[in-house]
């Protein structure tokens, strides 16, 4: 299921849909021939596995990454300046987009549209499968500066 806190346009569900299944597939390809290539970003609030961007080949401007949550972890409010498509894989999460909450379950996708805040809540543990650009640039408000683009994206 698509979810676009708003709005949910059949052309966005299919494309949507069509694009989390290649994910599944890349990610399934990557992890099995290349393991050696992936990254491991760890947070306070996640683990990020970098399988797919820019610097580490092939592709020029995309990213793919899996993110792992426990239970009851969120991450900060934040802002990106271009979308992301995010897919659940196992878990159930709560993503709030500028002050709306939608809840996720494993086979649910949604579009983050850049320019907007987000945050995203493991209401039990959880992994998803996200997609944008690989040169993103996050931003959290109240601060003067940008965070830059997140060793899990570049």
């Amino acid at each position: 299921m698509v979810t676009h806190c708003g709005d949910n346009d059949n052309l966005v569900y299919h494309l949507v849909n069509q694009v989390a299944e290649l994910a599944r597939r890349i990610s399934c390809h990557v992890q099995a021939h290349s393991q050696r290539d992936v990254r491991r970003t760890e947070t306070p609030n996640a683990t990020m596995t970098t399988l797919a961007s820019p610097t580490l080949g092939p592709t020029a401007g995309l990213s793919l990454w899996q993110v792992e949550m426990t239970a009851g972890a969120h991450g900060p409010l934040h802002v990106f300046d271009s979308e992301q498509l995010w897919t659940v894989l196992d878990g159930r999460v709560i993503v709030d987009v500028d002050g709306q909450a939608c809840a996720l379950e494993p086979g649910d996708t949604i579009v983050l549209p850049g320019g907007k805040t987000r945050q995203i809540k493991a209401v039990n543990d959880a992994r998803l499968l996200a997609c944008g650009r690989g040169d993103a640039t996050a931003s959290v408000p109240c601060e003067a500066q940008p965070r830059g683009t997140p060793p899990w994206i570049a």
